[in-house]
């Protein structure tokens, strides 16, 4: 079923965003200003993907709560609040990024993005820890039969 696959694509295209912003990076810092732009309207398409992937899946699950007690579920619940929060700054920070650089304000794009650049690469990576923690990590702490752990990474 579509929505069983969701979670998986979803870390997928978090993961590859992540891969395509810190190559975009790299790409400019040695240089490069025709690759740069091509890999960062990727990660763009990447993220894009995601959040379409992700909303899909809330609106035919709903949300998930982490199964997990004590200093585990503490820390899940800590790495997903800074996730949020600073995904959804991100959304204006990537706009006003893409923006800037499309009118080729280079200098005020080199200024916004040494802000998007760190935040949209923690969003990205936290955006895999939580899946790996929500459903890979979270039915192996329950204590539940390898069945049951089978079904809940299936499950939303």
């Amino acid at each position: 079923m579509l929505v069983d696959a969701l979670p998986a694509s979803n870390a997928f295209f978090n993961a590859l965003s992540g891969v395509l912003i810190f190559l975009g990076w790299r790409a400019i810092k040695a240089g490069d200003k025709v690759l740069h732009p091509k890999l960062m309207l990727a990660a763009c398409g990447s993220s894009v993907l995601f959040l379409a992937g992700y909303l899909t899946r809330v609106a035919l699950s709903g949300t998930h709560h982490f199964p997990g007690h004590g200093a585990v579920r503490d820390f899940y619940l800590v790495l997903l609040a800074s996730h949020t929060l600073l995904a959804t700054a991100l959304l204006p920070l990537v706009f006003r990024t893409l923006f800037l650089a499309s009118n080729a304000r280079y200098a005020e794009h080199k200024r916004i993005a040494r802000w998007t650049f760190p935040t949209w690469m923690y969003v990205s990576v936290t955006g895999v820890v939580v899946y790996v923690m929500l459903y890979q990590v979270a039915p192996r702490l329950t204590g539940a039969s390898a069945s049951a752990i089978a079904g809940a990474i299936a499950a939303p």
